[in-house]
């Protein structure tokens, strides 16, 4: 009598041959396991995997297969592409390495349902929306603010998306600093109108100058015409000039200097302030413009002898 339940089970099924290693049993022991027996696992020695097989002789059973194998076997029930199959079904990440995509069970194994796209391609990353281009207004600044800066408050009207089309109301405060130059952008991020897909404008103030009588502004000098008679251009001159600021820069010409139509005279440091160099300034540039009489009497004729000799 056999004590042995896996031992009376063999006899049940092939006899006495079965025992002995007959019966269809593999080369390498009964029933296709080493040892004529049947372990807890599926792993044998010299890295050899177990897997069921229906063929073969003896009416079936267990053999040892290579791992290769079982992958092979495996994809081609799936109709993975046989050989391909065992590692062209796997997912790659960003880094390389094989598995599951970020959003979850994409791009593992492909011919698994559910698993991504065949192939093991990742699903594309939804692009993110397109922010709204910001609204930009004209924000003018006088020439005499900009030397030494100014604070603004612009009151702006924003669309707001709840369902009623009503608008809000909202005071933005600008710093123009000192030296600003005409184009300057001041952005207030995610200050505009509301949009239906969530997205929300900024707000970007672009600086103007405004024109000024007497200056111009070139970078970071400022330029004046100042006219003068043809006497004063031949003997010389003596005049005042109101500068931004609003302080007084005499300017003169005397002796035997004399003045050319279009000559220019710089005065340094009476200029515009740097933005970037605290503290710095630029130039201010007079041009000169000699203001010649359609014609004279002769009096003035008489004058200028008298001035010229």
């Amino acid at each position: 009598m056999l004590i042995d339940k896996n031992k009376r089970a063999i006899y049940d099924q092939y006899g006495e041959e079965g025992l002995k290693g007959g019966a269809g049993a593999g080369p390498d022991g009964a029933c296709g396991f080493p040892g004529g027996g049947f372990g807890d696992d599926f792993s044998g020695g010299g890295g050899r995997t177990y897997t069921f097989t229906n063929g073969g002789g003896g009416g079936g059973g267990f053999r040892p297969t290579d791992a290769d194998d079982i992958f092979k076997q495996f994809f081609a029930s799936l109709g993975g592409g046989g050989a391909g199959a065992s590692t062209g079904g796997m997912g790659m990440d960003d880094d390389g390495m094989g598995g599951y995509d970020r959003t979850g069970m994409g791009g593992g194994m492909g011919g698994f349902p559910g698993m991504g796209e065949a192939g093991g391609r990742p699903r594309p990353r939804q692009a993110a929306p397109e922010p709204p281009p910001p609204l930009e207004r004209p924000l003018a600044i006088s020439l005499e603010d900009l030397p030494k800066g100014v604070t603004k408050r612009l009151k702006v009207t924003r669309k707001v998306n709840d369902g009623t089309g009503r608008t809000k109301d909202k005071i933005l405060t600008v710093d123009v600093k000192p030296g600003w130059k005409a184009g300057t952008k001041i952005r207030f991020p995610r200050e505009g109108d509301e949009f239906p897909d969530g997205g929300i404008q900024d707000i970007a103030f672009i600086l103007e100058e405004k024109p000024h009588p007497v200056f111009k502004r070139q970078g970071k000098d400022l330029v004046m015409d100042l006219e003068l008679t043809l006497l004063e251009a031949l003997i010389g001159f003596s005049k005042t000039v109101k500068t931004l600021d609003c302080r007084t820069l005499p300017i003169s010409a005397c002796g035997s200097r004399v003045i050319q139509p279009g000559q220019k005279e710089r005065f340094p440091g009476e200029g515009m302030p740097i933005s970037k160099k605290p503290g710095e300034k630029g130039d201010m540039i007079v041009k000169y413009v000699v203001k010649l009489p359609d014609q004279l009497t002769a009096t003035q004729k008489e004058d200028l002898k008298k001035e010229c000799i």
